[in-house]
């Protein structure tokens, strides 16, 4: 890989600008089956083996502060990705195109990695909510054909609270994807970013409290509920049962560190604690750069290091 340049971008890649660039880089969460990975937790059995994999969207950013667009160059990211010691890529659903997931998915194989999880943004808090569902479950039947296992889907915000109307057609929206990835042998894993988390999480709770484990579960993104104020133990416990899948950031001083390491998340305590409450062990990697990140190493070197972190941390 080669090192960023010393200058920053203008502004930072989002994920939704991402998201858009990305449509023909789908990816999804499958089944671990991945060796090299010690079992979860004091030998407890798991019926979904431990897997570690790097997600797309902080590779795009470290891309751009090069000057270059990383889906131009998504092969050498894959084989960086393995060669950093990782067994999966997630990418992005491509809904408009489905046949692209199972095209990634041969990507991804072609370079030693195996096909686990893709991430989905979702308009269903309106009238739009059914077109959404259904396109999203036609899409997911591709993405099952080609071997991912769950699909992250994190809710449009739309720049507001939701109203209480709003949320009760987005669970409903939600009840729906979930129900038909299941029927199709997939996992519905709801992300989150800040709009969620706003009024004491009162988006994020209510997508699990009018819902049920096994159709609308969690992809925890630890640091994304520590910086909204609720503490990660807290939902690791009341939701754990329900992780599908994990997406894994630090920061130092609230701000994101260039890679997975000590810092304002206790990692060692939530990895000592995820197993005795039933949360699927597939890790996700996934580093951000924002304005006060301070970059000194290659996305490599950071991958690896964080790859490395996992392993003595979460013990796979």
């Amino acid at each position: 890989m080669n090192p960023p340049s010393s200058s920053g971008p203008e502004r930072p890649l989002s994920r939704r600008r991402f998201l858009h660039a990305a449509g023909s880089t789908a990816t999804a969460l499958a089944g671990g089956l991945v060796g090299g990975c010690a079992s979860a937790g004091a030998g407890k059995p798991t019926r979904v083996q431990p897997i570690v994999g790097s997600q797309l969207y902080g590779w795009g950013q470290y891309y751009q502060r090069d000057g270059r667009d990383v889906n131009q160059h998504l092969d050498e990211v894959l084989g960086a990705i393995r060669d950093g010691g990782y067994a999966y890529a997630e990418g992005f659903l491509d809904a408009a195109n489905p046949d692209a997931n199972l095209k990634f998915a041969d990507r991804l194989r072609a370079r030693g990695l195996v096909p686990v999880s893709l991430y989905t943004g979702a308009r269903v808090h309106d009238d739009q909510a059914a077109a959404t569902v259904s396109r999203l479950l036609i899409a997911a039947q591709a993405a099952k054909a080609a071997g991912f296992a769950v699909i992250n889907c994190n809710t449009d915000p739309i720049g507001r609270e939701k109203t209480d109307g709003e949320l009760a057609t987005q669970v409903a929206a939600l009840r729906e994807l979930g129900a038909g990835l299941a029927e199709l042998g997939l996992r519905l894993g709801i992300h989150h970013h800040t709009p969620e988390m706003v009024n004491q999480a009162r988006e994020f709770h209510y997508n699990f409290r009018h819902s049920a484990a096994g159709q609308v579960d969690f992809c925890f993104d630890v640091h994304w509920v520590f910086r909204g104020g609720l503490a990660p133990m807290s939902a690791l416990r009341e939701y754990g049962a329900r992780v599908v899948s994990w997406h894994l950031r630090q920061s130092r001083d609230q701000v994101w560190w260039e890679d997975l390491a000590t810092g304002d998340v206790d990692y060692s305590a939530i990895a000592a604690a995820a197993p005795g409450v039933g949360a699927a062990p597939r890790y996700s990697v996934e580093l951000a750069l924002e304005g006060g990140t301070k970059i000194t190493r290659t996305a490599f070197e950071n991958h690896r290091r964080s790859r490395e972190f996992v392993r003595q941390v979460f013990g796979c």
